[in-house]
């Protein structure tokens, strides 16, 4: 796999159409050729006590963000040719299919890859666990950033690079 993106959400709340911020890595011949990074208004726009304990975002940071829809139109065309890869796909492309849902857009026929699935294939128990940081850390990458869709999306490509390209 050499050409891909590798992509990460964050959710405002439990609902998984609540993205609030998106991060993608494109790779293209093996080599990362843009990144991009987005705030967005989350549907429904409140934030649970957790999400923000995770990565740190409140309604402050996305109250002037542009709703998905508007965010999307400029991520879509240059990720169209391509397959995804998320860490936990399941969650990514959950939160994907929900937005796309809650918005009555066309889900387009993404094909994805796991990075968690292929890491715990590859490194089975020589891992104390396979979360995206300590893959990453196997991998070679600091992830000092964690839950930052961004820095996320960043250590999913590196991980799919170093493991996926023969998975």
């Amino acid at each position: 796999m050499t050409d891909f993106a590798a992509i990460d959400f964050e959710t405002a709340n439990w609902y998984p159409s609540s993205v609030c911020s998106v991060g993608i890595v494109i790779v293209r011949n093996g080599v990362i050729t843009e990144k991009i990074y987005s705030l967005i208004r989350p549907e429904p726009d409140w934030y649970a006590y957790w999400n923000t304990r995770v990565h740190g975002l409140t309604q402050a940071d996305t109250a002037d963000a542009q709703v998905f829809p508007q965010v999307w139109k400029d991520i879509a065309p240059k990720i169209a040719d391509l397959p995804l890869v998320a860490h936990n796909s399941r969650f990514d492309e959950g939160c994907l299919r929900a937005v796309h849902r809650c918005y009555q857009m066309d889900y387009p026929d993404y094909t994805f890859s796991c990075t968690l699935r292929a890491a715990r294939k590859t490194f089975g128990k020589s891992l104390p666990n396979h979360q995206l940081q300590t893959v990453a850390s196997r991998c070679g990458f600091d992830l000092k950033s964690h839950h930052h869709a961004l820095a996320d999306a960043e250590a999913c490509a590196v991980i799919a690079l170093q493991i996926c390209a023969n998975s």
